[in-house]
């Protein structure tokens, strides 16, 4: 093993590593203190199936395992999704603003989700009305957009980015038209979903997220060597032998399947598709077989240790998460625009 593979391994470890300490740290806080061992026995019980047993007080127990854990697990899921998608985005585009929601799809899900909430559409769906209506607003704005670019049974990047820029300023004047109508309680209610937050998270949340977030992060990992080419650009990957629009459908599907489920059971979280993967390149390069991963390990535990402290700060009241993400990451991006203007000699 060289140099350069032992060192992506152990930052993958030293990940894997962050990220459970992220999970302990943000069950242990909150109301009620939880220390890390009562976690740890939990987990373990839980694990084994009723198999080991330990001395732990039931209420530490319920509020470990039916409270904070599946709030812990969405967050990580939907930071990991996010993450891999903007990484993949930028991959595509080859531009390091591109990030999950730059076709669109937030603004479809809003759209979606607002609609539910003011209008009632959607109510076949019961309490899941809000996150089936903003997936479905999310996938149906992907596929539109598609549509709208496809030229001749190609799809150029730049018409792609275009589309999705009109469609989703005409979704967002669809949502502000929503706020406009909509009474009071629904008003605040929309306005709190814009914002994201995990405060519902339930198991459920959890079954509904992991498979497609699953699938879609294999997939743009899968396609990492074609993302790689793709750097070169699409002519130059169609002489390797790259089918480069058979590649391009494959992952606009992965990352509209992340991002729909992603935001129909968080709302809308800014900056951890845009900063996550720079983060990401900064430490292992733009080789899209390390900083998919790498990026999607940092997005789990950036969002989970973002939502504990939207959870906290405030307490009793909790702060929407997608005003820590951008309390943060408008900062740090400005940061490593900084820093890479003066690596090329801008300032």
């Amino acid at each position: 093993m060289n140099n350069r593979m032992r060192r992506r391994s152990i930052i993958v470890i030293l990940l894997f590593a962050a990220m459970a300490t992220a999970a302990i740290l943000s069950v242990m806080i909150g109301p009620v203190f939880v220390h890390p061992a009562d976690i740890v026995k939990v987990w373990l019980q839980w694990l084994s199936g009723g198999l080991l047993q330990f001395d732990i007080e039931e209420m530490n127990r319920v509020i470990v395992l039916n409270i904070r854990m599946p709030r812990v697990v969405v967050a990580m899921l939907v930071g990991m999704g996010l993450a891999a998608s903007g990484a993949g985005m930028q991959g595509l585009f080859r531009n390091p603003m591109a990030e999950p929601y730059v076709l669109g799809m937030s603004a479809g899900a809003a759209t979606g989700a607002a609609a539910s909430i003011v209008l009632g559409i959607g109510a076949v769906f019961g309490v899941f009305a809000i996150p089936a209506m903003a997936f479905i607003g999310a996938i149906g704005t992907i596929f539109v957009v598609y549509s709208i670019a496809r030229t001749d049974g190609k799809v150029p990047t730049e018409t792609l980015l275009l589309a999705g820029i009109a469609v989703g300023f005409f979704l967002q004047a669809a949502v502000s038209f929503l706020k406009l109508i909509a009474p009071m309680d629904a008003l605040r209610d929309v306005v709190l979903w814009l914002m994201g937050s995990f405060a519902g998270a339930t198991w459920n949340d959890a079954a509904l997220v992991i498979v497609p977030i699953t699938v879609g992060i294999v997939t743009l990992l899968w396609l990492a060597q074609e993302l790689n080419a793709l750097q070169f650009g699409e002519e130059t990957a169609m002489h390797l032998g790259m089918e480069v629009e058979t590649m391009k459908r494959i992952l606009l599907v992965a990352v509209a399947l992340i991002t729909a489920v992603s935001v129909s059971v968080s709302g809308i979280i800014g900056f951890v598709g845009l900063v996550i993967p720079h983060v990401a390149r900064l430490f292992v390069g733009a080789d899209h077989r390390i900083q998919l991963p790498v990026a999607a390990l940092t997005g789990g535990i950036f969002l989970v240790l973002a939502d504990t402290v939207a959870r906290s700060i405030a307490r009793p009241a909790e702060i929407p998460i997608g005003i820590i993400t951008a309390a943060i990451g408008a900062p740090y991006f400005v940061y490593l625009l900084r820093r890479r203007k003066r690596s090329m000699g801008w300032w």
